[in-house]
C-alpha cells in the first residue's frame, strides 16, 4: 500500500483522495485552505466544461464526471441533484464541442426574444458547501485525513518524508508550489439570492451570465477577469451581475440578496494532468473543477499505479 499525500483540499483534491483511498492507498490531504475556504466553495457548480482545455481530454473527463455525479444525485446528503436548464445563444451555432459528454441535448425550437439559438439538457447541479463536507467525510470514512498545512514547496517523496507519491491539486497555488507561471487567476464574482421558486438553470452563452437555482438559494454570476487577484467583492460589479441576471430571469427582480462571493478560477492553456517522477500534477481546471473532478481523479489513480518516469 503506497503512502500518498494530496496537496489541495478543493473539489479536485478531495475527489482524487477518495479514488486513491478506494484503490487501496494510504492517503492524507493537506492544504493551506480547508474545503469550505477554497474556490470550490464559491462555485455555482453546475456541470459545464468552462475555461478548460484540451477539448478531447476535457470531454472525456467531463463524461466520466457526469456519470458519477448523476449516481451521487441518488445518494442522500451529497448535495447533488439533476436539473434541467438551457444555454441561450445570440447567434446560431453548431452543437457544443462537449456534446458527446451529455446523454441528451435538445435544440430550442423557439429561443426567447433576443436569442437566435440554444439548447436544453439535464445537468448535475452541486450545492458545494454540502458536497465538500460530504467529500471530506468520505475521505475520513475511508481512513484518510484532511489537515491544514501551509507549504512553501511540494514535499519530496522518499525515505525522509515517508511518502511514496505526492499529488498536486493546488489550483492557483501551482504558480508557487509548481513554479508554473502559466497558471493565472480568472476572477469570478457571484451573488447569492434567496430562492424565489426557480427550478431551471439558465446560461447566456455570450458571457459569464448564469442563474443556478439550488434548494435554498440561487447563485447568479458572474465575471471572468483574467489576471485579477482580488477576492473582495466589488459593489459596482455586483450591481452589473444582478442587472444581467435579472434581464435573463425577470423573476429575480425582487429576490433578497444573501451574500456576495469571489473565487479565483485556476486557468491554464491546458489542464496539467501528468506524472513527473513521484509527483502527479493535477491542476489548471479553469472554471470546470467540479465538471472534471471525477474523470481526473480516475486518471490520477491510473498514474499512481505506474512506475515513475
Amino acid at each position: 500500500m503506497s503512502r500518498v499525500l494530496v496537496v489541495g483540499a478543493g473539489v479536485v483534491g478531495l475527489s482524487c483522495a477518495v479514488r486513491l483511498l478506494e484503490a487501496g492507498h494510504r492517503v492524507d490531504v493537506v492544504a493551506r485552505d480547508l474545503p469550505l475556504e477554497t474556490t470550490s466553495a464559491v462555485a455555482a457548480a453546475i456541470w459545464y466544461p468552462y475555461r478548460a482545455l484540451p477539448q478531447d481530454r476535457v470531454t472525456a473527463w467531463s463524461a466520466t464526471c457526469f456519470t458519477e455525479l448523476s449516481r451521487l444525485a441518488e445518494v442522500p446528503g451529497t448535495g447533488v441533484r439533476l436539473q434541467e436548464g438551457s444555454e441561450l445563444l445570440r447567434l446560431p451555432a453548431p452543437d457544443p464541442w462537449w456534446r458527446s459528454a451529455v446523454p441528451d441535448l435538445t435544440r430550442l425550437a423557439t429561443p426567447p426574444e433576443g436569442y437566435a439559438d440554444g439548447w436544453s439538457f439535464v445537468a448535475p447541479v452541486v450545492e458545494m458547501p454540502v458536497y465538500l463536507r460530504w467529500l471530506q467525510a468520505r475521505v475520513e470514512e475511508l481512513g484518510g485525513t484532511v489537515s491544514r498545512l501551509d507549504l512553501s514547496a511540494l514535499p519530496v517523496p522518499g525515505r525522509a518524508s515517508g511518502l511514496d507519491l505526492v499529488v498536486s491539486c493546488v489550483g492557483i497555488g501551482a504558480r508557487l508550489l509548481g513554479a508554473d507561471p502559466t497558471v493565472v487567476p480568472v476572477r469570478g464574482q457571484v451573488v447569492r439570492l434567496a430562492q424565489v421558486g426557480l427550478e431551471r438553470w439558465v446560461l447566456d452563452g455570450e458571457g459569464p451570465t448564469y442563474v443556478v437555482p439550488r434548494e435554498h438559494d440561487v447563485v447568479v454570476g458572474g465575471t471572468a477577469e483574467e489576471g485579477e487577484w482580488s477576492r473582495t467583492p466589488d459593489p459596482q460589479v455586483a450591481e452589473q451581475v444582478l442587472a444581467r441576471a435579472t434581464r435573463l430571469v425577470p423573476e429575480l427582480a425582487d429576490a433578497r440578496v444573501l451574500a456576495h462571493r469571489v473565487g479565483l478560477r485556476p486557468a491554464r492553456p491546458s489542464v496539467r494532468l501528468e506524472r513527473e517522477g513521484d509527483v502527479v500534477h493535477c491542476y489548471g481546471h479553469g472554471g470546470a473543477g467540479v465538471t472534471l473532478s471525477w474523470g481526473c481523479a480516475d486518471e490520477v489513480v491510473a498514474l499512481a499505479g505506474e512506475e515513475k518516469s
